[in-house]
């Protein structure tokens, strides 16, 4: 029996081994499978550090990682000094090993033979990135084990410079600073590329005991370690002695410095869109950023003594859209009670007078409005909506360009009541302002007046959009098309997904470093209207803040536009030139006004300052191509007609000549002295004399006559003529026919009155006053009359000596009211 079977297994011992052989190579390349793959992809979890930087990669700030580590994205560029200090004093053979030193190994393992425990590994810096990886588990042979086998495969997979980049990104450098780059920075203030021998070699010695010697603590010891390891980077050759000596005279680093906080609205906003753990790389400028920051906080000490406690400033290229400067914010006081880690430059406000570049481009562009077009400037109410001018003054009537000029409301109200509110929402929903997030009835004409709310990002994109307009009107000389604007962007290419070549291939201006390739034209506005609205912008002419104005100046010729909102809460400035737009807001993130917060008073002087630190810059072309000359009347403005004398010729857009012809000049009839005005009834036509005359409704002439001292008034009737005057002589103020009206209250709660109030064109007149068929009084030379009409609805008339006659219907809505 026992034969038989050991013939049996003699017989079959060949099979199992012929089986085995042929196994072999499956189990040799399952392991060598297992092996490849054993390697984890990402080697290391971690989360990362924030990190913002400007155009030239300069250090704008950072933000912590999640676990409270300073420890920056992962970077495979080490600089020269530090990869050979680093190799020097940690891997001496790293270049030429496959991830292991087997001396190194050999002799680790006799000493921790000798001691009897472990006390040298024989690391490589290709195991040390494996045991950084394995979060520094237990020293035990298994796990030096796995090392090595790990760090073969690392270096199987990644090259060198990949493997002393991990290193370098992951390795601890006391406290909670990880990483080559944050160590730079958090050590001596310095990006790692700018390191000297000393300060390299100083980080080159950390890593290997982190938790004993850093900077600040046990110097001594830290100072030999780094003298140590400048001896042998002399001993090698890599430094001669007098490099060697002088930097063992350089200082260590006391305690970790701060990083820059040069953009920190920025690096949070960045966070939210999805940036978070990342090295953003932005379109900012360092030392742009640097000195607006400056400029703000200087103009801050000026401002809390008035308690006032925020500003921002963006500054965008023109002809690419991206910012160069992003100040959210000025630093608070530390106490968290104003606001200032509010991102203004992001956050909807009152915008005040900032749209009415806008509507008055937009009449331009369709042909409804000339620049020099008088605009009436009269005491206006419609409905419970009573816009007033912000001096509080009237001038009857004022050139469009000039209304724009000096921000005047009530005519930007009128213009607006033309063009119609609803079409001008539809025209700022597609030029870019995306805030306006109700219906156009929400908002009506008090839009113009800061009714709707926008953000400094949107203003100045839209303003940018406006100029890059101007800037390619050449090149687009066939016509523009209606695309939406291009907001501004932060990022740059690399962050944005734009290709160099494209960059380099785009990039047209040689005063600055331009990233992203020049933006396509893009705006409803023909580049004629946007030309002479930026000229109408760049306007000095401010008469009732004259001295204030002339301490602003620039070496630039800029079209500036401010704003104020209602309550004095929000102060802005915008300016443009061919190659920047910049924006600026003061206030309160809290929303509290405060008085002498004017966009004139508080943002015009810090956007004048940010422009006089920008390069020095030209002005627009004309874009002759897009404007036609026209013949207007100098006194009304409107197209000339017959009877217009004296005339100008002035630039118009295209569509220009679709406006309308002067309707003020009227042929009027008088009597050889010139004295009165006849017809044929009472003289003989023979020697009437028939003259041109400009003549203003009788509410715009009293306002007007007293601020133009050319304006003639119609001389009176000759005694036994009968009138047909060309219009009525007696005009309405305040109220309107057939407008609604409230009676105020006291603050006893006793009714008050309201003001009625007319225009008469002979200076000289009485009028007779009648509410409801009941005589009131009468009024000479400054016609206007206290009165306290019931509720509901009243007929007022006035009569003049001659039997002339005005009747208007109003209703009383109540007593109290708005």
């Amino acid at each position: 029996m026992r034969k038989n079977l050991l013939r049996i297994a003699n017989c079959q011992l060949p099979t199992v081994r012929s089986w085995l052989i042929r196994l072999l190579p499956v189990i040799l390349f399952a392991i060598l499978l297992s092996w490849w793959f054993w390697l984890p992809d990402p080697l290391f979890h971690d989360p990362t550090s924030t990190v913002l930087t400007d155009r030239e990669d300069r250090l704008l700030g950072a933000q912590i990682a999640s676990d409270q580590q300073w420890r920056f994205p992962e970077n495979f560029q080490v600089p020269e000094k530090f990869r050979k200090a680093i190799i020097t004093y940690e891997d001496r053979w790293f270049d030429f090993h496959p991830g292991i030193n087997p001396v190194a190994l050999a002799r680790a393992l006799k000493l921790n033979i000798k001691q009897g425990e472990i006390v040298s590994g024989g690391s490589t810096i290709s195991m040390q990135v494996i045991r950084l990886s394995r979060k520094n588990r237990p020293r035990t042979y298994p796990e030096k084990l796995q090392e090595v086998l790990l760090a073969l495969r690392l270096e199987a997979g990644y090259s060198k410079e990949e493997i002393l980049g991990l290193y370098a990104s992951h390795a601890p450098f006391g406290g909670n600073v990880v990483g080559l780059e944050a160590a730079s920075w958090r050590y001596f203030g310095v990006k790692p590329n700018n390191l000297s021998w000393a300060e390299a070699a100083t980080l080159a010695v950390l890593p290997n005991s982190p938790g004993l010697i850093f900077p600040g603590r046990n110097p001594e010891r830290l100072r030999e370690k780094r003298n140590h390891l400048l001896d042998l980077l002399e001993l090698y050759g890599t430094i001669d002695k007098q490099t060697c000596d002088l930097a063992k005279d350089e200082v260590l680093p006391g305690m970790p410095l701060p990083l820059p906080q040069l953009a920190p609205h920025l690096l949070i906003r960045s966070n939210r869109e999805g940036h978070k753990g990342d090295k953003i790389r932005t379109s900012l400028d360092h030392s742009l950023q640097q000195s607006v920051a400056e400029i703000l906080n200087r103009h801050a000490l000026h401002h809390r003594a008035n308690e006032i406690y925020n500003a921002a400033a963006i500054v965008l290229s023109v002809n690419t859209g991206e910012v160069l400067v992003y100040v959210g914010n000025i630093p608070g006081n530390g106490t968290g009670r104003h606001g200032n880690s509010v991102d203004i430059i992001a956050a909807n406000r009152s915008t005040g007078s900032l749209l009415k570049p806008f509507l008055f481009a937009a009449m331009l562009n369709d042909g409804l409005l000339l620049p020099t077009t008088l605009v009436p400037d009269i005491p206006t109410q419609m409905g419970g909506f009573v816009p007033e001018n912000y001096n509080r003054t009237y001038d009857g009537a004022v050139p469009a360009k000039q209304a724009l000029a000096r921000s005047l409301n009530i005519p930007a109200v009128k213009m607006l009541q033309s063009y119609g509110y609803h079409q001008f929402y539809s025209l700022l929903r597609n030029i870019g302002m995306k805030s306006l997030s109700k219906p156009a009835d929400h908002y009506g004409l008090a839009m113009i007046l800061g009714g709707a709310e926008s953000s400094l990002w949107e203003m100045t994109g839209i303003y940018a959009s406006m100029a890059r307009t101007l800037n390619h009107y050449l090149a687009d000389s066939s016509g523009y098309s209606k695309q939406d604007f291009h907001p501004p962007k932060y990022l740059a290419p690399e962050s944005s997904g734009i290709e160099p070549e494209e960059i380099e291939q785009h990039s047209v201006r040689t005063s600055e470093a331009v990233f992203s390739p020049p933006l396509d034209a893009s705006s409803w506005f023909d580049a004629g209207s946007i030309w002479l609205t930026f000229e109408a912008m760049v306007e000095v002419t401010r008469p009732e803040t004259e001295m204030q104005w002339q301490q602003f100046s620039s070496s630039s010729r800029i079209a500036w536009k401010t704003g104020t909102s209602f309550g004095n809460r929000d102060a802005w400035a915008i300016g443009v030139t061919p190659d920047y737009v910049a924006g600026v807001w003061v206030g309160n993130a809290t929303g509290e006004g405060r008085p002498g917060l004017t966009g004139l008073g508080m943002a015009a002087s810090i956007l004048f300052e940010i422009f006089d630190v920008l390069p020095a810059d030209g002005w627009f072309a004309i874009p002759s191509s897009t404007l036609d000359s026209l013949v207007v009347c100098r006194y009304s403005g409107y197209r000339a007609s017959s009877l217009c004398e004296p005339t100008d010729t002035i630039f118009a857009p295209e569509r220009g000549a679709e406006t309308g012809s002067c309707p003020f000049h009227h042929l009027v009839h008088l009597d050889p002295s010139g004295k009165f005005q006849v017809n044929s009834s009472c003289i003989s036509p023979s020697v009437i004399l028939n003259q041109s005359w400009f003549l203003l409704p009788p509410a715009q002439e009293y306002y007007f006559s007293r601020k133009n001292p050319f304006y003639r008034h119609l001389p009176p009737w000759l005694p036994g003529c009968e009138s047909s005057s060309l219009q009525s002589s007696i005009g309405m103020i305040y109220p309107k026919n057939n407008s609604h009206i409230y009676i105020p209250v006291e603050l006893d709660g006793t009714p008050g009155a309201a003001i009625f109030r007319a225009a008469y064109r002979d200076p000289e007149g009485v009028l007779f006053w009648h509410l409801d068929e009941t005589y009131l009084g009468s009024t000479s030379r400054l016609h206007q009359m206290e009165l306290t009409p019931a509720q509901g609805w009243h007929t007022l008339t006035l009569v003049s000596q001659q039997g002339e006659t005005l009747t208007i219907r109003f209703e009383v809505m109540g007593k109290g009211g708005r």
